[in-house]
């Protein structure tokens, strides 16, 4: 005798396969950001990524759908490449322009040979202290919520291995770099001791991550390629349509400096002016 108003066992669903996808990260997206746009767009059952971006870093994200997210922590654990641009005489308290500019110091006296050798006695096993501006945990709570309400923290300096610290370009104050280093490593930690040993104090204007392991930035896909690969709507079935959304505020401190310089760039533009 059946059990009455007894729903039938439904199958379950297959394993999904899932796929390692390699996405270029624009400039001010949350790596968070960036996963629910893929989620939204390719409907994978289970997402993640393979190490974080900062909002004003661009370049590679690996995110990881199906199956493929047992392989996240082995990804995560392969040694990065990133390029940018570290700015001589400025320090800001988050080392990079998510915070305006604290104090400047003279730095045209530096020699390309100084700049050279300082790079050199970042380069190797070196210990290095995270930003206060950092996700990393301290006492319970992320470092930047800290920061956010003006206290500080003792954050503990851990080993990273800096396997390339290279100087490319030197533009006036403006120093390019290419940077091979090992999981865990903060770029923007590595822009103030740079300064640190310049006796002039540096801070993080540019990055883009080119490449974790074997994969590179040359072969990430765009947003707008992410949302080519969106499956077509069954026929018939309408697009719902969208509500309008408040702006939210930024969840980490001090993104609205960067844009005001933006901003002016953009009202310079508009203006009529133009840069060579």
């Amino acid at each position: 005798m059946s059990e009455p108003n007894r729903k039938p066992n439904r199958p379950e669903p297959a394993p999904e396969p899932g796929e390692v996808l390699l996405v270029d990260k624009p400039l001010r997206w949350t790596s968070f950001d960036v996963v629910k746009k893929v989620k939204y767009a390719l409907k994978p059952r289970k997402i993640g990524h393979a190490g974080t971006l900062d909002p004003l870093a661009t370049g590679l994200l690996i995110l990881c759908t199906g199956k493929k997210t047992k392989t996240i922590d082995q990804i995560q654990a392969q040694e990065k490449e990133y390029t940018g641009v570290f700015r001589l005489g400025q320090t800001t308290p988050s080392f990079d322009l998510e915070t305006a500019v604290d104090a400047e110091r003279p730095w045209q006296h530096l020699t390309r040979e100084e700049l050279l050798a300082a790079a050199a006695r970042l380069t190797g096993l070196i210990e290095q202290t995270p930003p206060l501006f950092s996700a990393v945990k301290v006492n319970g709570e992320r470092a930047y919520e800290v920061a956010r309400r003006g206290d500080t923290a003792d954050i503990k300096s851990k080993t990273v291995d800096i396997k390339a610290f290279e100087l490319p370009e030197i533009d006036g104050a403006d120093v390019h770099f290419r940077i091979v280093c090992s999981k865990g490593t903060y770029i923007r930690s590595l822009a103030r001791d740079f300064g640190e040993l310049l006796g002039c104090g540096a801070h993080l204007t540019q990055l883009v991550r080119t490449r974790i392991g074997e994969y590179r930035l040359a072969d990430a896909l765009s947003m707008a390629d992410i949302e080519a690969r969106r499956p077509p709507r069954p026929e018939g079935e309408a697009e719902r349509p969208r509500r309008a959304r408040m702006p939210r505020p930024e969840r980490r401190l001090g993104l609205e400096h960067y844009d005001a310089t933006q901003q002016a760039a953009a009202d310079a533009l508009a203006a009529g002016e133009t840069a060579e």
